[in-house]
């Protein structure tokens, strides 16, 4: 029954994400001779020079067509009996991802460094990785399937499954899409664990700790939650400026089910501030800063379980916030 009712969900969702996608790629480029003028207007009479609003709805205009050209070649592994096979979908999201940083790169100037690259390896590991906004889940799937060459498991929320590339190409390869509403949490790790279980050789699982994008309004509310609890642990993070505290259930349930996986801490500057749509239009309008994406690999010997692992995490972050911050401070 419950395979049916998610069938149903399924195919309700994307007869409406589908045609809405389209209807928006076509309207949207018919339109240019419209809404290019205005919103070029729009910018230079508030003197943003850079014209930031123009550049982003250029590359939404890209967005739009990216995700067309997705859909019609999910459809086409599909005709042909492909749908299934793991290796063509992984090849489909490189591309898809690599088209879409391009696209970045064109519009807004976005050229990623990343440092670690051989932190990799031949995969087999678990990626903990910072979470400050949804490019950034964007950079971290380009360095991982095109740049590396490797193919990532994603812990995602739900919500993202209204994108239909990652509603078709992400439920045909190993994914979880959390539902953060869920009444069982039990069903929700162990769903983590199975997917930590099929990480190996060429693989990698990864999960955003932190559980949703940092902002300083979270991160206070967040470390105020665990002093209720737990003052020591509260005191141990109290130093946070860039990062939220981990939630250390759902990494720890992902090494349980890969316990011959080492653990990747990763980390990027860049993206800070471009969680809201206001946040992207300010950060535009200024000279943009380096966007690294950087990653260090840590073998399994070193990763303690069980409440050790809590204190461990929170350590590791700690760290990885000095680290942010530092990098943040001074850009260059």
């Amino acid at each position: 029954m419950a395979r049916h009712r998610s069938r149903y969900e399924r195919l309700r969702r994307r007869l409406v994400s589908i045609p809405a996608l389209g209807v928006a790629a076509f309207a949207v480029t018919v339109s240019i001779p419209l809404w290019l003028p205005v919103v070029v207007l729009v910018d230079l009479a508030r003197l943003r020079l850079r014209l930031p609003l123009a550049r982003l709805m250029c590359f939404g205009v890209c967005w739009c067509w990216i995700e067309v050209a997705g859909v019609v070649r999910s459809c086409q592994l599909w005709a042909v009996g492909r749908s299934l096979d793991e290796r063509a979908n992984y090849s489909l999201m490189g591309w898809w991802s690599g088209a879409l940083m391009r696209a970045l790169a064109i519009t807004v100037g976005v050229k990623p460094q990343i440092d670690g690259l051989e932190a990799l390896g031949d995969g087999n590991a678990i990626v903990l990785s910072r979470h400050v906004s949804l490019a950034d889940s964007l950079l971290s799937g380009w360095v991982f399937a095109t740049v590396a060459g490797v193919s990532p498991r994603y812990v995602l929320k739900r919500e993202l499954l209204f994108d239909p590339c990652l509603d078709i190409v992400g439920l045909r390869v190993p994914n979880h899409f959390l539902d953060r509403e869920a009444t069982d949490g039990s069903a929700e790790l162990e769903a983590l664990r199975q997917l930590g279980s099929s990480v190996g050789h060429g693989s990698v699982g990864v999960i955003f700790a932190e559980g949703t994008r940092a902002n300083d309004r979270k991160r206070a509310r967040a470390l105020e939650k665990i002093a209720d609890s737990d003052p020591a642990r509260a005191a141990r993070l109290s130093g946070l400026r860039r990062l939220l505290p981990p939630r250390s259930a759902g990494s720890a349930a992902l090494l349980r089910g890969a316990p011959g996986a080492d653990v990747i801490l990763a980390w990027h500057i860049g993206f800070d501030g471009l969680d809201t749509f206001s946040g992207m239009v300010d950060k535009l309008s200024k000279p943009l800063p380096p966007v690294r994406f950087v990653m260090r690999r840590v073998p399994r010997s070193e990763v303690p379980d069980g409440e050790l692992f809590v204190e461990w995490l929170d350590e590791q972050w700690v760290q990885m916030d000095a680290a942010v911050d530092r990098s943040l401070s001074n850009p260059g």
